[in-house]
């Protein structure tokens, strides 16, 4: 554990270094006679605790800790000095110091109290490296997710065959939105949704209109070809309203002149269904 001195008083200065050199309580790796040089002297050597006099020429303790810790915010806070004032003690722990030492210096109380810094220090760290690796799984885990999803977004419209659409990129990104914020199609109309993509949603919601009825046309086909077949049995429901699939089932047999509709909104909530589906 590093330990950095600032005090004004030379005397002190070789008296703290005896106690952390004898008691083991860490290494010293400095010392300031004066705030402006202390603060120097922090940047350059990076401490993890300072021991730090209350009144010194220049910059007194308190501001010298107010200015660190909002530079170095790991760096830890010992505050020596012989006022007794409650009103400045308050303050130098406002100022964020851990503990505060009374002069004449007790080397009892100054091993006591930088000991149960350095358990702090090292609590804190352990904290940090579960956290860390907490957050790291966390984000792994989500990046993995979002992976996933977009996957079943893309086989979904690979199944239909329309991943070569003109319009395939904006249901990706639409569903994708709509996935990732939780919302569904009741929560926009499709021309809202285009517009938080670009600034002419009338032709995306027209690329994505021709798009989802390619993939219609697509299982219409498959219906013909296979009744059974389960790549229409699933998403001719899923994606479409069966009534229509049939009807353009008809259109293409010849016995209707009428074709199918797409309803986008059911279309886009059955690709955020299948992309969010965990199976």
């Amino acid at each position: 554990m590093k330990i950095l001195i600032i005090e004004d008083d030379n005397n002190v200065i070789r008296l703290l270094e005896r106690i952390i050199e004898d008691r083991e309580l860490g290494q010293l790796i400095g010392y300031a006679n004066d705030g402006t040089s202390g603060l120097n002297e922090i940047s350059r050597l990076k401490p993890d605790i300072v021991l730090v006099d209350l009144l010194m020429p220049g910059k007194d303790g308190i501001s010298l800790v107010k200015e660190a810790k909002g530079m170095y915010p790991d760096v830890f806070f010992i505050m020596i000095s012989q006022v007794s004032s409650k009103d400045m003690i308050g303050k130098s722990y406002q100022s964020g110091i851990e503990y505060y030492i009374s002069k004449p210096i007790n080397a009892i109380e100054v091993e006591s109290v930088i000991r149960k810094v350095k358990d702090k220090i090292n609590m804190d760290r352990k904290l940090s490296q579960i956290q860390s690796l907490f957050f790291t799984d966390n984000d792994s885990r989500k990046e993995q997710e979002n992976n996933n999803k977009a996957d079943k977004i893309k086989v979904t419209m690979q199944k239909i065959g329309i991943t070569g659409e003109a319009g395939s990129q904006d249901i990706y990104n639409i569903v994708k939105y709509l996935v990732d914020n939780k919302k569904s199609m009741s929560d926009y109309t499709v021309r809202e949704l285009c517009s938080k993509f670009t600034e002419q949603p009338k032709t995306m919601e027209q690329r994505i209109r021709r798009t989802a009825t390619v993939g219609m046309i697509n299982l219409a086909n498959i219906g013909i070809e296979d009744y059974m077949n389960e790549t229409f049995t699933e998403y001719s429901t899923g994606l479409y309203n069966f009534e229509q699939i049939k009807t353009e089932m008809d259109y293409i047999r010849g016995k209707s002149k009428k074709r199918g509709k797409v309803n986008l909104k059911k279309f886009l909530d059955g690709m955020v269904f299948y992309c969010s589906n965990t199976d």
